[in-house]
């Protein structure tokens, strides 16, 4: 048979075929005078092999020592490689199908955030927050969306426990009697100070105000942190005034903490 005969027969191409040949999983057959290879059915039958092997999920290495015989690993060890790495792929599959069965119900539902996809719990906050803005006349502060943004960054760069601290103290703040009112007063105080100097006389009113509302379990056990990472994202998109304003509250909120 020919290449592309036996190719054919096999249902593979014959680029794979002359693949195999190149990576030593299928030995080159006698030659005809003409220079064509001609293979034979023992040919057939091992490219056949190498066919459901890979079809099985084997990468070529692995069909090399199953191959390889008594030289190789046992085709059992193989297989049973195989399926573990097939279970943790289903496994990871079916948390990603249980986090996007989530989504889709928040966005049937009308409560996916602008910001979204982000966790559950961000979710909800997010969703206390389009709440309190529709009670609020006038449409949302601009710095009502930037936190949120700053939030789902945060969630996203962050060490997965080190989040959900952050999340569960924001949450446990939003919860308290009128703070989320508060925090739209804050929003709309700094959206006040977007053309405002670092120096303007309400930067320093606005920071207590917001600092009231940090929770101790969010203020930076080192300060210098406000001067890398998504911090230097967050103050660059703000005036100076409300950059000043922000750390300031950072500030004070640290000293209360002590």
């Amino acid at each position: 048979m020919r290449i592309g005969e036996i190719a054919d027969l096999v249902g593979i191409t014959a680029r794979a075929v002359r693949h195999y040949h190149h990576l030593g999983l299928l030995p080159e057959p006698r030659r005809l005078a003409n220079g064509y290879r001609d293979y034979t059915l023992r040919d057939a039958v091992l490219l056949a092999r190498i066919r459901r092997l890979t079809e099985l999920g084997l990468g070529l290495d692995e069909v090399r020592d199953v191959l390889a015989g008594d030289a190789g690993r046992e085709l059992v060890d193989v297989l049973e490689e195989l399926d573990a790495d097939l279970a943790r792929q289903q496994a990871e599959i079916g948390a990603r199908r249980e986090r996007l069965g989530v989504l889709l119900e928040q966005a049937r539902t009308g409560r996916l955030p602008a910001e979204g996809p982000v966790s559950p719990g961000q979710a909800e906050l997010f969703g206390d927050m389009a709440r309190a803005s529709a009670a609020l006349p006038g449409p949302e502060p601009a710095m009502a969306a930037r936190d949120r943004e700053m939030l789902a960054l945060l969630e996203t760069v962050v060490p997965e426990e080190e989040g959900a601290r952050l999340l569960g103290a924001m949450r446990t703040m939003a919860g308290a009697p009128g703070a989320m009112e508060r925090a739209y007063e804050v929003y709309a105080a700094l959206d006040a100070l977007a053309d405002a100097a670092a120096g303007d006389v309400r930067v320093e009113e606005t920071a207590r105000a917001l600092a009231a509302l940090v929770p101790d379990e969010v203020v930076p056990d080192d300060m210098g942190d406000l001067e890398g990472g998504p911090a230097t994202v967050f103050f660059a998109d703000l005036s100076a005034a409300q950059a000043e304003a922000v750390r300031r509250a950072l500030r004070i909120a640290a000293e209360r903490a002590r």
